[in-house]
């Protein structure tokens, strides 16, 4: 595959059509309509499917999309080394969403300003989705929060959380799982490594959640919380950022519990200018 055809068919497959793809790439039609033919049939393959007016990906399509992706940024940075150009092109990146709301915001528009050329994109989601994104490639790195089993990756400590246990307002001070009167957790999909510290905490004395109630977003949990649906944990962080302490009760935990490491982990030898950029600014 030469990477001129890659190039076509990812403006295609983002244009959502050849004429479109054709006006930004500045080729004629039937040129853009060869070179994506030829493709198909080189790798033995329908890579669009028509629906209406629009061509959409099929899922061989969405592979090669993936593939594409890689090898132009990789192709950019190549040439940016050998001539001695600032990192560019896209570094996609995830986070946790509490990460991504009180810790990142500065880094990232740091990283802005220093490398304008670099497109950064960010993904949220529970630290056993965003690993296993970064172990398919689908990420280049991901800031996720411990335990997780690393596995082949690499990682580095960035940022130290202090978590803290929230119930209703009226509910009594709790010094162990055994004073918890409410035991329905909030909390969100299996894979949050701060859930999955809550259930250690209560696995310690031997009780399990009566129920889990699974959320998206932590203004849902910490309002659920607050309205006595259930106990759950978060960062202090986050705590401060939904503007609620004074709507409930917050109770410290262990130290072993609370004192959680949010890490940066990406593929072993991967090799991107751009991420090596952010490595370096967290140091």
């Amino acid at each position: 595959m030469e990477l001129t055809e890659l190039r076509i068919f990812k403006a295609v497959a983002e244009q959502g059509g050849i004429i479109k793809a054709a006006a930004a790439l500045n080729r004629v039609q039937s040129n853009v309509t060869t070179r994506v033919k030829q493709l198909e049939e080189r790798l033995g393959t329908r890579l669009f499917h028509r629906q209406g007016r629009r061509l959409v990906l099929s899922s061989e399509g969405r592979l090669l999309l993936d593939y594409a992706d890689r090898l132009l940024r990789l192709s950019a940075e190549a040439q940016a080394a050998l001539k001695g150009h600032a990192p560019h092109g896209v570094l996609k990146i995830g986070a946790l969403e509490s990460t991504a709301a009180t810790r990142l915001p500065a880094v990232l528009a740091r990283y802005h300003r220093e490398y304008p050329t670099v497109r950064l994109e960010l993904v949220t989601a529970t630290t056993g989705a965003l690993v296993d994104k970064v172990l398919r490639e689908e990420l280049e790195a991901a800031f996720v929060a411990e335990p997780f089993a690393a596995g082949s990756l690499q990682t580095r400590h960035v940022f130290t959380e202090e978590l803290v246990l929230v119930t209703a307002r009226d509910h009594p001070r709790v010094a162990s799982p055994a004073d918890l009167a409410q035991r329905t957790v909030l909390a969100f999909a299996t894979g949050c490594a701060y859930r999955r510290r809550l259930e250690m905490w209560l696995g310690r004395s031997r009780m399990v959640a009566d129920r889990v109630m699974e959320y998206g977003s932590y203004h849902a949990i910490v309002a659920c919380a607050a309205a006595g649906g259930g106990i759950a944990v978060v960062p202090k962080s986050v705590l401060r950022a939904t503007g609620m302490e004074g709507q409930l009760a917050v109770h410290p935990l262990p130290a072993r519990i609370a004192q959680a490491k949010t890490m940066l982990v990406w593929r072993r030898g991967h090799p991107s200018s751009a991420l090596d950029a952010l490595r370096e600014m967290l140091k």
